[in-house]
Formats: C-alpha cells, structure tokens, sequence
C-alpha cells in the first residue's frame, strides 16, 4: 500500500511539534495532524527547565525562546490586602561551563508552540489542523490512521502525541496506570487584570474564612496574568469569565471589575498516570498521551519535549540510515524510566514534600542502564556513558555548537585518530576536564552513547546503532 507519509504525528502540541522539528531536519517526511482548528492558545505549560532549553538550543529555537520570555518572579504572599512575605520558587542555581541555563525560563505554552510551528514552517514540516483521529489500524508494513472527516492517512509510523486524552492510546488498546495526586480540583485561566505590579508572582494563601488559595502569575512576554486557584474536592470551578472575576473578587483585594478579559480558561485535576507501554508495533506514545504529571513541578512538557528529542533520532536512523527496527525498542526502555521518575517528582513537589531544585532541571537525567550504553574505559571517572553530556570548550569550539546538528559527535580523539565517516562530526583534543579521561561518542540527543580508550570500538558502535549515515 502507498504510504501519504514516513511519519504521522498525531498531536500538534510541544511534543508533536519538537518531534516534526528533528525529523525534518533528519530529511525524513512527516506530517502533523491535530483535531483543533489551530495551536493550543492557552499558557498552561509555562517552565522550561534547562534540559529543555538545552534541546531548544540544538533544535534552534533556543534565540526566540529566550527572547519570548524571562525568568521567573519571586512570589509576594498577601493576607488581607498586605504585603507580609516573600518567597522565591526554586533553590538558586548558578551557571557553569558545563551546564549554561541554570533555571527554569518562563514562556506561555501557546508562545512556545507558536516559536516550535515556526521552525517546523521554517524547515518545510507540515500541519493539517481539523483532523480528529479516531482510530487506526496497522500491518507489518505501515499503520492507517482514521479521521472523524476526511480521508484516512497512512504511514510508515505513527506516532500518538495528543494528549492525556488520547484516541492513539485508546485505540491501541493500550491501558494508563496512576493516581489522583490531589483530591481538590483547579481552575487555570490566562486573564488580563489591573491593580498588581508585574514584578511579583501574587499568592493569596486560604484564609480562616473559608476563601481558598488563588495566585497570580505575571506571563513573561506579555501583558497579561496566569489564574491558578483551588476548589474543594466536592465543588465544581466555575471556569466562565463572570466565574473568574468572582474568584479574584472573593480570595484577594482585588474587584471583579479589576479583570479586563479573560482569554482562556481550564478546569483540571491534579493526577499522575503512566501509560503501560510507550510503543505497539509501528505506533509509538509521546508526551501526555503517555505520561500525565501534576503540573507543580513543572515536568510535564520538559518531559514530552525530551521523549520526541529521543525519539527523533531513532526514527531519523531506521528511516533514512538504514539502522535496525530494534532500535526504536530502546524508546520505551530509555523513556518509560525517565516517566516514571519524573512522575515521582512532580507529585512529591505538588505534596510539599520537596522543592524545586536540581532535580526538577532535568540536567541528571541519563541513560546509564539502557541497552544502546557502552561504557568500556578501563578507568572511569567524571562523565559515564549513558550520561547528558555537558557543554565546554576544546580548542576554541565550544560543545553544544559542536553538538548541533542531526549528527554525532566523538570527543577526546586527537586529529591523527579521527573516525571519518559520514554523519559523524569529530572535535579533535581532549575532552573537557568534567568527562575524564578517554573518547566520548556523543548521541545525537546529547547523550554519551559510547565511551572507551580508543576509537576502536566505534565503527562497530555506529553500525549497530547509527546506521550507515
């Protein structure tokens, strides 16, 4: 059968979008299909942690992200009109040279996703909004998607990335195992107000009366606010524009009067749920459509923008480089335990029971235990494989350009030892003093796939997992 496609990326949110960006890139044809009549227009995904950003960097949107948005606000507690507290966020972290973004960057998710489809445009990647997919079929040689209107598409691969609510997983069959992280339902809302500086992120802790907690987000790039209030396990938010003002009106000093426009607004229930396989067949899940976090520790779309980076170059060497279909099995390995912990994470931030730190910005996150690592020095110290692989400087280039790029990178061999092949980038010297001693191949997501003490072990390295690019 003819395919339409080489990939079909059902979902056009963060994670649709980052995955159409790396295979575009990779020369592999994909579409994006999304049953929304355009872009999500809401801020709800707001924290760029720095793995994110760190990915954007190589995707090369990191400019407009930076651009788009700025770094987080301290938070101003009120109580009954006045100031009595402040409180920053996350624990201070500071820049080095091996890790540039130290914390978390705010940007609206819709200007995030607006930045993303640009590039996608950019790199000749394609949306087609108003397609609701509602099932699928798939043989030995490809997968059919099914549309509420309009003709079916067919691909060599499919892959689910359309949300907590996704008709992927559904008609896969595939099950979400999980949690209601709190019992008390939120309303999150994108509004415009007058009567707060832009300076402080405005929190109203409960009050002995009964009014419930609301705070108020200055959105970094542009003029308006983000809504998050609390309800009652048995109370249903009101998420209507005369329902938000009586929220503002009713938990701070403000007057209904005090919010101009109320420009999106949600109703949702903290959970945490994992999706009990990432990959059937010739169908693959990515983002919420296999994993739903809490949105307290600013996981979720870190999260799913990180599985389509992964996923990405998978795709890109079965494809185009003739590499094995087995390596897309590591997809699942490799993502499915990074899920689960970041699942942990978020609901352990929501709780209280840690704060946001080191370990929300994603930057130790690896792939030590994953089938595709090889870790062969007879000495290892600093940098293993499996590890994020920091920036630096070796001779004037500085890592992360080397880095950039659908290639891989080998690091620490000298000029006379280079592995010249195609789809392979080589900085020749000795890697930064962080990795040790040794040669580091570095994947094309940044990762340290293979380490060793000579460039011996490469070629074979590359054959199994690289293809022939």
């Amino acid at each position: 059968m003819t395919v339409d496609t080489d990939v079909l990326i059902v979902g056009a949110g963060p994670t649709g979008l980052a995955l159409g960006i790396d295979l575009a890139r990779r020369g592999v044809a994909a579409l994006l299909v999304d049953g929304a009549d355009g872009l999500f227009p809401g801020s709800r995904g707001k924290g760029i942690q720095p793995r994110t950003m760190e990915v954007f960097d190589d995707l090369g949107v990191l400019p407009a992200i930076r651009a788009h948005g700025g770094p987080y606000p301290v938070q101003l507690i009120w109580r009954d009109g006045q100031r009595v507290g402040e409180r920053t966020m996350f624990d201070p972290t500071e820049p080095s040279a091996g890790a540039p973004y130290a914390e978390p960057w705010m940007v609206p998710q819709w200007r995030t996703q607006e930045i993303l489809a640009a590039r996608l445009a950019e790199l000749g990647g394609r949306i087609v909004f108003g397609r609701r997919a509602v099932g699928l079929d798939q043989d030995p040689d490809g997968v059919t998607v099914r549309f509420a209107d309009g003709p079916p598409l067919r691909a060599r691969y499919a892959v689910g990335a359309d949300g907590g609510r996704s008709a992927v997983r559904r008609a896969l069959g595939t099950g979400m195992t999980g949690e209601t992280v709190d019992p008390d339902p939120a309303l999150v809302a994108d509004l415009r107000i007058t009567g707060l500086d832009r300076g402080h992120w405005h929190v109203f802790p409960p009050r002995e009366d009964g009014g419930g907690f609301l705070a108020l987000c200055p959105l970094a790039g542009t003029d308006e606010f983000q809504l998050v209030a609390r309800f009652p396990a048995d109370t249903a938010p009101d998420p209507t524009p005369d329902g938000i003002r009586a929220v503002v009106a009713a938990r701070s000093h403000l007057t209904a009067a005090d919010v101009t426009e109320v420009r999106w607004a949600s109703v949702f229930q903290p959970r945490a749920a994992l999706a009990d396989r990432f990959r059937s067949g010739r169908v693959l899940l990515a983002g919420d459509a296999a994993h739903i976090h809490s949105p307290a520790g600013g996981q979720g779309l870190n999260t799913s923008v990180q599985d389509a980076y992964n996923l990405g170059w998978k795709l890109g060497a079965v494809l185009t480089a003739g590499a094995p279909e087995s390596l897309l099995a590591t997809y699942e390995e490799e993502r499915r335990a990074v899920a689960t912990a970041m699942l942990g994470l978020s609901t352990a931030v929501h709780r209280g029971e840690i704060r946001r730190g080191p370990a929300t910005q994603q930057l130790g996150l690896g792939y030590r235990d994953s089938s595709l690592t090889a870790e062969t020095r007879s000495t290892v110290t600093g940098v293993r494989a499996g590890d994020r692989a920091p920036d630096g400087t070796v001779g004037g280039v500085r890592l992360f350009d080397a880095f950039r790029g659908p290639h891989w990178t080998l690091l620490g061999a000298d000029a006379a030892d280079a592995v010249r092949r195609p789809g392979l980038r080589t900085v020749p010297g000795p890697a930064p003093a962080p990795y040790g001693p040794g040669l580091f191949l570095v994947r094309p997501d940044g990762y340290v796939g293979w380490a060793g003490d000579t460039t011996a072990g490469i070629p074979r390295y590359l054959a199994r997992y690289g293809g022939s690019e």
